[in-house]
């Protein structure tokens, strides 16, 4: 077993499993012995990337199987590995707001770009290493998805200038075309149970007092999902958690609508400036939890 862990966050993504990827692969070169692991399946998205770039899905952990390892795409404890308290942090590479606490000194690269796969494109060319075919078509796959092809507000120039470069050395020729495809393969979500769609991309946070679960699901009908709003909510009930958001994206026409279960309604309201109508609010313009959803809730708590 290698000596050194690399893994993103709970209910993986794109950007968290390329990003994985990308670390293990960046480190090894600059001889530290990594291993790429996984906490959850791929989604539809992802393994439409790993199905197009020849690659095996990492294999899955739910605690740490080395003394030390390296995060990608998160920094908090809830969203990280059931025994990160017991083991040594050697590296994070994210761009998500720092929550980390540590007692002993780590690298830390933490940008506020779009994507852990633009960083890690720049932690290449910064060490003047090669990125192998497969990787940069992994890196430009998690690019793709956490920009919404670039079109997510969260999209920064660095952004705009890896992508390209990524794309050459995957050999992807029509970058717009593969970008499209990639994004609704994560769409279909008629064979997904509505427990599978809340937990698909959830993660939690602390807000005050309150302890959110927030969700989001990519789509291009929103009306389609909200046509299971019943069993949603249900299983929203029987998550345990006092306060779910359910954020649903149109990806073609970048809006948004969120349901929401919880006895903090007022505060949701304030927080985006809007009512809650059968336990739904209208979100438009917004695509980003990062950005979009979560700043404006702290804010109100």
């Amino acid at each position: 077993m290698a000596q050194i862990q690399v893994f993103g966050h709970k209910n993986p993504d794109t950007d968290t499993i390329a990003s994985a990827m990308g670390a293990a692969d960046l480190l090894a070169q600059q001889g530290v012995d990594t291993q790429a692991v996984a906490q959850g399946q791929p989604n539809a998205e992802t393994q439409f990337a790993l199905d197009h770039f020849g690659l095996a899905a990492l294999p899955i952990i739910d605690k740490a199987e080395t003394d030390q390892v390296v995060l990608v795409d998160h920094n908090e404890a809830a969203q990280s590995v059931d025994n990160l308290a017991e083991v040594e942090v050697y590296a994070i590479y994210d761009h998500h707001k720092f929550a980390f606490q540590n007692a002993t000194p780590l690298y830390i690269t933490a940008k506020p770009w779009g994507s852990v796969s633009t960083i890690l494109y720049f932690e290449y060319l910064q060490a003047g290493l090669t990125i192998p075919a497969a990787v940069a078509g992994m890196l430009a796959s998690g690019l793709i998805s956490d920009t919404l092809l670039l079109k997510s507000p969260t999209t920064t120039d660095f952004d705009r200038q890896a992508l390209p470069e990524l794309a050459k050395l995957a050999g992807l020729d029509d970058l717009e075309a593969y970008g499209m495809a990639l994004l609704k393969a994560g769409t279909d979500l008629s064979t997904r149970s509505d427990e599978e769609l809340l937990e698909g991309d959830a993660k939690s946070f602390t807000m005050g007092s309150h302890e959110f679960r927030i969700g989001q699901v990519n789509t291009v009908d929103i009306a389609d999902v909200l046509a299971r709003q019943a069993g949603l909510e249900e299983a929203m009930k029987a998550s345990g958690y006092e306060d779910f958001l359910f954020v649903i994206t149109d990806i073609l026409n970048s809006n948004s609508k969120a349901l929401y279960l919880g006895d903090a309604a007022d505060a949701i309201e304030a927080a985006f400036g809007t009512k809650l109508d059968n336990n739904v609010i209208d979100l438009p313009g917004v695509v980003s939890r990062k950005k979009q959803v979560v700043p404006p809730l702290q804010g109100q708590f």
